[in-house]
This record gives structure tokens, sequence and C-alpha cells, in this order.
């Protein structure tokens, strides 16, 4: 609290104790007068008000995601406390995180896209004396479950607090695991085929673990606490793991057999990993084995070096035309590499194109598998794959291959993603890049409006930055019509923007809906007169307690009714399409007057017309190329707008949420068909970016 008073421009304090109301404020750390008596009360509890300095912090805007990553983490880790989060900017978000299970429910939650080798998770609470003089004991909260994962997840925590990278209680945690598998295997003769016994990293395989430590007097390796020094967690988180594990194994045989039968099969894979670890490893040292595949650069300083990965031959001949020799170093890759999630390390390995991808980092893979950051060969490693869905998944499969492979990569923020341009827009000898399908719209929309004034005849006359917006948010309710479409008829909602616009709660209201309704048929009735007989009719749903419009068009003029609801209503495109929608209404009522400079006036009709009128403006003169992919580029183009430092647009690749990443990446580059397809069940009708 004191850390934050510090940094705050202003701190409210209130405690509720001992039957009185005690409040206090704070500035700039400084306080504004005494702690007094305002009330009397029978509840207890403090609640801290406080408002960040911008002196000091260059932006006071909060991280909703930071905030419920950590919030919902300290649920975890305090079985039983309860946390309401609640974002009131906006449209509001309110989450509650109370988890009764504790890190046994967090290791659940870590583990429900992997399958799992056993279906309940180990867990337990142990106690030891605390360091002389710290007056407390040392308590220790682990709870792990195996799962078919080829890699594991192991999270320590100290007093609350993330360590992420490990320290005493994570040495201890694989002292006791490989400890524990290799002495319940001997005993029951479960290892006779694996002569020199499991290694830990054949014990850890597919573990998911959680560590809790609560030290009355840690010891950390630094300020950020990002690594646990007290030497004497180790022999007290190993004696208990060790313990409780043996103890689950003699009273599960049945489990404790499937969990050495995997590991052996690990020990097994990293034999033969081992030899094909030789052979990466000598093509490291022997750049022979690159030739004809990397064009290296001239420069030896990884600080300086950038390596491009590009996909397929022909792109791979125009950037390394293209590129600046001294620090830009190109390697093509042939089709798609292998989903290392899918794989254990022996397979990959024997794959030709990530052993070319191994071979040119330089990055030597060591005994235990785990790669050696210092010898990477460029601090810049850039993804430069086609704008297009085949693109698109290459570049997820290299992203799993260094998440899974070489997650320092994205810690030290080394993984770069290039954004070569999709569009070339020519008007007369003078060509405009364009990045994606929003700057195409964004270009297109000032070549529309330059030297135009709209009017309306109630309304004000827009030109120049107003005009803009108002033609951005003609284009996006033109398009957001088009992906509602696949919910409902498009038409018909448009329709009802235009009459009597009805919100998620509006559909409630049964007069509101019957009101609307009857508005919405008249106007389709004028509208689209082609289309009659119209049919409009209104149903109650007692579940939901909500009513519905259904929309029916003659036979043959539509090839399903229109169901206007709440589902409807609450929408991603839906709610776009209201917010469009209150801009649009700025303008004024219809038909609207444009103006060409000192031209004569036009009349539009609707606002259709005029989003066709901007649109067709803007498109006169212009010829657009769509760039298929990265080949069809020449080197000159390449160089301009993707390859030029002064020039270029990269996307740094972060990993914020660890626990979020490793869900996603199990769950769409896992072997289990089900949780994708629940994923892509629940999200195919929010989807925003769709390439077929």
């Amino acid at each position: 609290m004191s850390a934050v008073n510090a940094v705050s421009e202003l701190l409210k304090l209130e405690i509720r104790r001992e039957g009185k109301v005690w409040y206090q404020e704070y500035t700039r750390g400084a306080p504004k007068g005494p702690l007094r008596e305002i009330g009397e009360t029978e509840d207890t509890g403090t609640k801290l008000t406080f408002k960040p300095d911008h002196e000091i912090f260059t932006s006071v805007e909060y991280s909703y995601e930071i905030l419920a990553k950590r919030l919902r983490e300290l649920a975890f880790l305090n079985s039983g406390l309860v946390i309401d989060l609640a974002d009131e900017r906006g449209q509001g978000t309110k989450e509650r995180y109370e988890f009764q299970g504790g890190i046994k429910e967090f290791v659940e939650l870590l583990g429900q896209s992997k399958e799992p080798v056993h279906p309940d998770v180990i867990s337990f609470t142990s106690e030891a004396p605390g360091p002389e003089g710290a007056g407390a004991p040392i308590q220790l909260d682990v709870a792990l479950q195996w799962t078919s994962s080829y890699v594991d997840q192991l999270l320590c925590y100290t007093n609350n607090i993330h360590n992420k990278d490990g320290g005493t209680h994570l040495t201890g945690l694989r002292a006791a695991l490989t400890r524990s598998l290799n002495s319940y295997g001997q005993s029951s003769n479960l290892l006779k085929d694996v002569k020199a016994g499991l290694s830990g990293e054949d014990a850890r395989e597919g573990v998911i673990a959680v560590v809790h430590v609560k030290h009355p007097d840690a010891s950390f390796d630094s300020q950020t606490k990002s690594k646990l020094v007290s030497s004497e967690v180790k022999g007290i988180v190993e004696g208990a793991v060790a313990e409780h594990v043996g103890r689950y194994f003699e009273e599960n045989p049945g489990t404790a057999r499937k969990i050495l039968e995997k590991a052996a099969m690990a020990a097994k894979a990293r034999e033969a990993a081992r030899k094909a670890r030789e052979v990466v490893r000598k093509g490291v040292l022997d750049n022979t084995s690159l030739s004809g595949k990397l064009a290296d650069c001239q420069s030896k300083d990884p600080a300086i070096s950038e390596l491009y990965i590009v996909e397929g031959e022909s792109a791979g001949g125009s950037a390394k035309q293209g590129r600046d020799r001294h620090f830009q170093a190109i390697l093509p890759l042939k089709g798609k590499i292998l989903n290392v999630e899918r794989a254990r390390l022996d397979r990959m390995l024997s794959s030709q194109e990530v052993a070319t991808l191994i071979s040119a980092l330089g990055c030597t893979v060591g005994e235990d598998g785990a790669f050696d950051l210092s010898k990477l060969r460029y601090h810049r490693i850039i993804l430069m794959t086609d704008a297009d869905v085949d693109g698109s998944h290459i570049r997820t499969l290299l992203l799993t291959f260094f998440y899974r492979q070489m997650p320092e990569i994205f810690e030290k923020g080394y993984l770069y993603i290039a954004q070569p341009p999709l569009f070339r827009a020519r008007k007369g000898k003078k060509d405009q890049y364009l990045k994606n399908q929003p700057a195409l719209d964004a270009y297109l929309i000032d070549n529309g409006i330059d030297g135009l004034t709209v009017q309306s005849t109630q309304g004000p006359q827009l030109s120049g930055k107003p005009l803009r917006h108002l033609a951005e948010g003609l284009r996006a309710y033109r398009g957001t019509l088009t992906k509602i479409d696949r919910r409902c008829d498009a038409r018909v909602v448009a329709a009802l923007l235009r009459t009597e616009p009805l919100s998620k709660d509006d559909f409630r209201d049964a007069s509101k809906v019957e009101s609307a309704a009857q508005v919405l048929k008249a106007e389709l009735e004028q509208r689209y007169p082609d289309l009659l007989p119209v049919t409009v009719e209104t149903e109650w749903e007692k579940a939901h307690g909500s009513g519905r419009i259904v929309v029916s068009f003659r036979p043959g003029a539509s090839n399903r009714p229109a169901v206007l609801d709440w589902v409807l209503a609450e929408s991603a495109e839906y709610e776009d399409l209201l917010e469009h929608h209150h801009d649009i209404l700025s303008i004024g009522p219809a038909p609207y007057s444009a103006r060409i400079k000192e031209g004569e006036p036009i009349s539009l009709e609707n606002v259709e017309a005029l989003d066709a009128f901007i649109d067709e403006r803007g498109r006169k003169g212009i010829m657009i190329s769509r760039y298929k992919g990265l080949g069809e580029m020449n080197a000159d183009e390449l160089w301009e707008t993707t390859m030029n430092p002064d020039a270029r647009t990269l996307l740094q690749v972060r990993v914020d949420d660890p626990v979020r990443a490793d869900e996603l990446f199990t769950v769409l580059m896992g072997d289990q068909v089900e949780p994708r397809r629940k994923f892509i069940e629940d999200n195919a009708l929010n989807v925003r970016n769709l390439d077929i």
C-alpha cells in the first residue's frame, strides 16, 4: 500500500474496524490530514481508492487482461478467497474469482484441454519448521497431474508471487519426481527396458504442477523476485513431494503403471533424439549443410543481425536479392514445418525443415533438450509468410515451434512477424502499398472524399475529417451487414436499424417488440416491393423472458426466415451496427447533397447511395492489385515495403499470459479434437477476419 501511495496523485483510505469507520486522504504520498473517525459500522475491512500520478506514469490506462490474470492467480493460490473485478469503462465487465479447490482447481484448468493420464489431481499441503528466528513455519501447497502432452508445465510461487525463473522449490520438485518414478519403477520391475534409468526430463514429460511456498523469511535472487534462493526450501519440497507421490503410487498401482509407461516411452524417445541431436549439432558446426538454403549476412554480431524465415523458394529468391547483405539473412522453408505440439523431440529433430531451422539459428540443443540462448546468431528473427490462409498456418506452426522449444526467444523479445503488403494501388505512375483490407479502405476513403462536401436537408455541412469519420462509419456499417447476413438476412437487420433499433434489453419489453414489428413490416414493404408479400410475426420465449420477430418473404425470395431476437442483439456484429448507425444519424435525414469543389450539387437519396458514391469516386482512376504471395513481389518491392528498416512494419511477439498461451497452443495445435471443435463452435459466429 505504501508503494501505491507513493505513486498516486490522490489516495483515499477507509478502514472499518472495531465498530468504527476511519478515513484519511493522501496527496502524492503525503497525508492531507490526520486519520479521523467518520462513522460507525458492524462491518470490517479496508477500502482503498487511488488515482495514478500522471507526472510519474506516461500512461495511466489500466489493462483489464493483466489485472484479471493476476487476480485469478491470487484466487487460485488462496482457496476460499473471493475477488470481484469490475471494469466500468465502456460497456463494463464484471468477473468473480472464487476457487474453493485452490491450486488443485488451477491444475485442472491448466489441463482441461489435454488428455490426462490419470483423472484425479494429486494434491497435498505440508508444513515444516521455518528458519531460526523466523517465528513461523514454512507451508507448502502442491498439486500435479500427468497428461499425454510431450511438454511439462511447472508453475512456482512464493508468498503469492510467481517465480518465473523457478528456484529452490522447482529444483526440489524436479528431484522428487525423478527419484519417485525411478524408485517405484525399479521396485515394480517397470523399467527393465530403460537400462540407465529415467532422466528428469523423462519423469516430467506431460506433467502439470503448481507449487506454492509460504515462507516467513524468503530470499530471492533480485528485487523482481523471479527466482527463490532460500536453500532450505529444496529439501522440504523434495521430501514432501517424494513422500506423497510415492504413497499415491502405492495406493494406485494402475495409475502408477501408466505414468511409468509414459516415462519409459519418453526415455526411448530421448535416446533417439540424442542421435538425431548429434546430426543437428554437426549441422550447426558444419555450415555446408546449409549451402543453398541459408543466405547468411556478413555481420557476426547477433545484436544487429536479422534472420528472415520466408515461405517458399520463390519469395526466398526475391528476399535474397532485395536484402541488405550486411545484417539480413534469409532462410526459405519448403512447405509447412512439422507441428511440434504433436511430436516428441526425436521426431521433431528428424524433420529436415526443423533441423535446418535449428542449424541456421546456431543454437545447439543441450543434452537435456534445452535451448542454448547464448549461441543464438540473430537477435531479430522475423517470420515473413504470405497474407493468406496457408501463410497464417505456416506462421502458426513456426510460433508453436518457438513457443514449445525456444520460449526464451519470446522472453527476450527476439521474435517478430513481418507485415508485407496485401495490395498495391497504382494511380498514374505512383504506387501505394497497402498492408491489408483496412488500409485499402482508408486509402479509398481518402480519395473518395478529396474535395468533397456533403450536406443533408437539415444537418451540418461535412468535409475533411468529419466527412472522413462518416465515410468510415458507412463502410464499416456496410461490411458488418455483410458479416451479420450469416446469422440473419441483412436487409431485415438494416430495416430494423432504420426504423426502431432494439437493444438486447428491449427484446424483453413486449410492447417495444410489437411496435418495432409493425414499423418494420411497413419499411420492408416500401423498400422491397419485389419481395412481397412480407410476413412479420412476433413470438414470446418464456425460457428467456424475451420476444422475437420472425420475418418471411415470398417463396423463392429468401432461403430462410429472418429471426430478430436477443441472441442476435448481443452479437458483436449487431453491437457494431448500433454504434455505426448512431454515428451515421449525426449527418441528418436524407436526401443528401454532394458537391465536388465548386461543381454542381449531386442529389443522393439515402446513406447507401452516399456510401456507393464515395466508394466509386475513391476507385476512379486507380488500379488495385492483390498480392497472392510474397513470390509475386520483385526484390525492389520487397525491400521497399517489408525489409527496409526505415519503412517496414514489424510486430513483436510477446507472451503476456503464459497460462492462456499454453491453453491456446494445446487446443488449436494439439491432437485432442473435441476441445478444438468446441473452440470453433464457440467462436465461429464471432470471427471478424475470415479468409476462405
